[in-house]
């Protein structure tokens, strides 16, 4: 198991390989295993960015976000024009049905709203405007419609998780209340912790999860 130094230093020298991301203005700091990457950025997409390469370390249990996305001045926006464009985006994305997400912008900050069938659309409209110019942030606070019954939920769910190569799926226990999900247990790596929430995300019906989840290296 690596100690929190090395894990530190692993971050730090991610953050440096990925080029969308300036690793000098990121801070890192690692206590049990939980990384916090503090500083200032230039954009949400940068933002995003330093958030998946610590992500993709080995031995990262979870991520504290304290970065400040500061917007030089040719990337500001009003946020009438920012709340225009969104809309603009959204409509162009297919998967996406017409006027069911709703969007609020204040001081370059989204806010998504709405009712959606599924978790995919729903993670297509928050990712459609990450990388629109001027923004610093979005809430996402999309609902998703129940489909199904909570037993159909949990089977669906560990069926996904014993058919896939990339985790073990014995070491994961769902549980299912209404349309939320919690699963526990344990995974080898933050990859794995992932695709177990994308895979609980996949259910149809399920609105939210919480991952209890354990990394051990």
């Amino acid at each position: 198991m690596k100690t929190d130094d090395q894990l530190k230093q692993d971050v730090i020298a991610e953050l440096k390989w990925e080029p969308s991301v300036h690793a000098a203005r990121i801070g890192v700091e690692v206590k049990g295993g939980i990384v916090t990457l503090s500083g200032h950025v230039c954009s949400y997409t940068e933002k995003l960015n330093a958030e998946r390469a610590a992500q993709r370390v080995m031995g990262v249990q979870a991520i504290a976000v304290a970065l400040d996305v500061k917007l030089p001045g040719e990337s500001k926006r009003d946020d009438a024009d920012i709340a225009r464009t969104a809309k603009e985006v959204l409509d162009w994305v297919s998967i996406i049905p017409l006027e069911s997400v709703k969007v609020m912008v204040e001081d370059g900050w989204i806010t998504l709203s709405g009712e959606l069938d599924w978790q995919y659309q729903r993670v297509a409209a928050a990712s459609a405007v990450h990388y629109l110019m001027g923004v610093r942030g979005v809430t996402d606070q999309i609902s998703i419609k129940p489909q199904t019954s909570p037993g159909a939920v949990k089977s669906d769910i560990e069926a996904a998780l014993s058919r896939s190569a990339l985790i073990d799926g014995k070491n994961i226990h769902v549980k299912v209340n209404g349309v939320g999900v919690t699963l526990s247990g344990k995974v080898h790596s933050y990859h794995e912790r992932d695709i177990a929430r994308h895979s609980a995300w996949n259910s149809p019906g399920v609105q939210t999860v919480v991952d209890n989840l354990t990394v051990t290296v």
